[in-house]
């Protein structure tokens, strides 16, 4: 069994984790103000894209609620299934990022908005939360019926990304035998402890931000479906995403309280059973993660699964330059896995 080093536990940006076997940790020398993990992570929400000229579908859900797909075709036969994180949306830069790059190399991008998040408030009280792999089967049967691609692959950033995982996992005999590929960027595979991170004094900017968007969806949830009886009080007063879970997520998409909804939801425990090509990337800076974010024990022992861990990258940034163009090295990272595993 691998035992991690000490240094990072500690202090995870000092921890000169080299090279392990089973693990890469790709060359990645960033320019000096984006080894601060918060610049390179801010930097990703304050750069601009030209705008991909996506074409809409709507779908509808088992549950009579409906998703937002967002289509860049190139007429290919492989398709990525993109999905955003945490309030994010298909407008999100990491995904104008990627969409182009995909479509240069003859791949078609779906891009999903969870529920609530392409501009349209949803149908239902219940929206989306970190677990909800069902809203991906969805689209992938969706995709699969139109029998237009010989190959499927899954994207997630974040919250998206723990959605993926835990799909390729929870799914790993059944539905994920149709992907080719999948890739995970940035993820809170360890819900609780990633909450706890988060929650401190440096991230509180982050989480406040956060809040303030989940809020306010939630406010209007709450006028209505008044008949849920939900403590609203409590809600829209939450310091932090545990007591939001607790009061809203939890009650709202069936789990007894927050802590049934990280251990159900985690994508952590689903990684062992991975049985397709999938990979994490996830940056040893990263602030909204804590050391059990970083699955090492479980890329050792699943070959199905790769870790990638730079020392430097913030949350779901990556950046090396303030150039925006050349700020290419986690899309590449994607393609080129995608690509080598669609031959």
């Amino acid at each position: 069994m691998l035992s991690v080093p000490v240094c990072f536990l500690r202090s995870r940006p000092q921890c000169k984790i080299k090279a392990f076997i089973l693990f890469q940790t790709d060359h990645f020398n960033p320019h000096f103000l984006f080894k601060n993990k918060h610049f390179n992570t801010l930097y990703r929400y304050l750069m601009t894209n030209d705008k991909v000229s996506f074409k809409r579908e709507r779908i509808s859900t088992k549950d009579k609620d409906f998703l937002d797909l967002d289509i860049s075709s190139v007429q290919s036969d492989k398709v990525i299934i993109v999905i955003h994180g945490l309030e994010g949306s298909s407008q999100s830069s990491y995904i104008q990022s990627l969409t182009p790059l995909a479509n240069k190399k003859n791949i078609d991008v779906v891009a999903v908005n969870l529920r609530g998040c392409s501009g349209a408030p949803n149908l239902k009280l219940s929206s989306y939360h970190s677990g909800k792999t069902e809203d991906l089967l969805t689209v992938i049967e969706y995709i699969t019926a139109k029998n237009i691609y010989q190959s499927i692959n899954l994207v997630g950033y974040s919250l998206g990304g723990n959605i993926v995982l835990k799909f390729m996992g929870e799914f790993s005999d059944t539905y994920a035998q149709n992907i080719n590929a999948a890739v995970g960027i940035s993820v809170p595979c360890d819900l609780k402890s990633s909450g706890v991170e988060i929650d401190k004094f440096s991230n509180r900017f982050y989480q406040k931000n956060f809040l303030k968007t989940l809020k306010a969806k939630t406010r209007e949830k709450l006028d209505r479906f008044p008949e849920a009886n939900l403590q609203s009080k409590k809600i829209l007063k939450a310091r932090n995403f545990f007591e939001f879970d607790e009061y809203f997520t939890s009650v709202a998409h069936g789990f007894k309280d927050a802590n049934d909804y990280y251990e159900k939801s985690s994508s952590k425990a689903y990684i062992p059973i991975i049985k397709k090509p999938s990979l994490l990337i996830s940056a040893l800076d990263d602030p909204f993660l804590s050391p059990a974010c970083y699955p090492f024990d479980e890329a050792k022992a699943n070959p199905n699964f790769q870790l990638l861990t730079p020392r430097y990258g913030g949350h779901v940034g990556f950046f090396t330059d303030l150039k925006v163009s050349r700020n290419i090295w986690l899309e590449e990272q994607i393609i080129n896995f995608i690509v080598s595993h669609n031959k």
